[in-house]
């Protein structure tokens, strides 16, 4: 009995919901839709980062941003957890735009992609969902756009989506 947290440790990543699909639309600049194998759809809101929203400044450009990273493209999908609004929280990882064959590897990280394009900021609600080194890459990559003033942080004054939306 004493080892069944340990084993509930060891289970949890294999807890992950994993599948391939087709990003079929993208709401905005942290969402999108895919559509598996047996044409299921699945809204995803991406693990980590919050993008501007639509009506807000860089929203729309955010929006093309992921569209440019994911539209029509084969996706695999990596989360477990849902949002208030039954979104499925997940990594998306894409292949390189330049790879045209199907069997091409998913090494990106679209929501990463975003981050150092300067067109998210990390979120820190879901934060403790990310691997160490996830959540590291993401600080760094918002601090190098942010540095580099790319993107959102080309504006003087920022506005979070969590404080716009207020």
């Amino acid at each position: 009995m004493r080892f069944l947290p340990i084993l509930l440790f060891l289970l949890l990543p294999a807890l992950a919901h994993a599948f391939d699909g087709l990003v079929v639309s993208v709401t905005d600049g942290d969402t999108l839709i895919v559509t598996d194998a047996a044409r299921q759809r699945h809204t995803i809101r991406l693990l980590g980062i919050d993008a501007p929203e639509k009506y807000q400044a860089f929203g729309q450009q955010s929006h093309t941003s992921l569209s440019a990273i994911t539209f029509n493209r084969n996706v695999e999908v990596i989360g477990s957890k849902r949002d208030p609004q039954g979104r499925l929280i997940a990594r998306v990882m894409v292949a390189d735009p330049n790879c045209n064959m199907p069997e091409c590897l998913k090494i990106h990280d679209a929501g990463l992609v975003q981050l150092m394009s300067g067109m998210a900021w990390q979120r820190q609600q879901y934060v403790n969902e990310q691997t160490p080194q996830e959540r590291e890459a993401y600080a760094a990559a918002e601090f190098n756009a942010k540095i580099r003033r790319l993107g959102l942080w080309s504006d003087v004054n920022p506005v979070p989506p969590w404080l716009w939306r207020r």
